[in-house]
């Protein structure tokens, strides 16, 4: 006689799927792939289990039915899951395309000066008493140093008119830009932001790419300003 198999690896299987359901998202090939998987996984100890179930107490029909309707639910919500984070991604890429034309704040040290104006920015974690601002041309010397004065924590629109500390307007170019934030007689170094206008938004599998003029393509996420 064909000894019984006392345990339910079917059972087991359902909450293996349950517990990779709540970690979907990270992409939907990869989702794919391991959906396949477990369905496999599923039927070869499903047929198994039928195999080796005891010819006297067979397997109630009723269970088997009810573990066969846990994996349609369990995959019917991983195909759900996608489909939403599909239609979220197009979502994003959607309504970033009415941000081309726009001026936007992202993280670096890059400033334009264009028609004896520049803009920037300087984030601050901590309110500061003051924040000193240097600008540098493209052979590291200081052209102008700015002091902000008091400034709360969060993000300081920066403007620069293109003169240096000696009141003479420079060249249009690209230059450099460094910042400290004081407090008393403690400094220390404040993020600096670059200012560029989006030109052009490319779909992603994450939502979308904005391509910002001089600067390079950044992810919605690394957009800190709209200006």
């Amino acid at each position: 006689m064909v000894t019984a198999t006392n345990t339910n690896p079917a059972s087991s299987l359902i909450s293996s799927l349950n517990a990779s359901n709540s970690s979907l998202g990270a992409s939907s090939a990869a989702s794919a792939n391991s959906s396949t998987a477990l369905q496999n996984r599923f039927m070869t100890l499903l047929v198994t289990q039928l195999q080796n179930q005891d010819p006297l107490n067979p397997m109630d029909n009723s269970q088997m039915t009810s573990q066969l309707a846990q994996l349609s639910t369990v995959e019917g919500v991983n195909q759900l899951n996608t489909t939403l984070q599909a239609l979220s991604n197009s979502m994003i890429a959607s309504s970033s395309s009415s941000m081309i034309g726009h001026g936007v704040l992202v993280q670096g040290s890059a400033i334009n000066l264009s028609g004896g104006q520049a803009l920037g920015g300087v984030q601050l974690q901590n309110p500061a008493d003051n924040v000193i601002v240097k600008i540098q041309d493209t052979a590291g010397n200081v052209v102008r140093t700015m002091r902000l004065g008091a400034q709360q924590a969060g993000i300081v629109p920066l403007t620069w008119d293109g003169k240096n500390d000696a009141g003479t307007t420079v060249a249009d170019g690209s230059y450099t830009f460094s910042a400290q934030s004081v407090n008393g007689t403690d400094t220390a170094a404040a993020t600096t932001l670059s200012f560029g206008t989006v030109n052009a938004v490319t779909p992603t599998s994450q939502g979308a790419s904005l391509n910002v003029a001089q600067l390079g393509a950044f992810d919605m996420s690394k957009i800190l300003m709209v200006m």
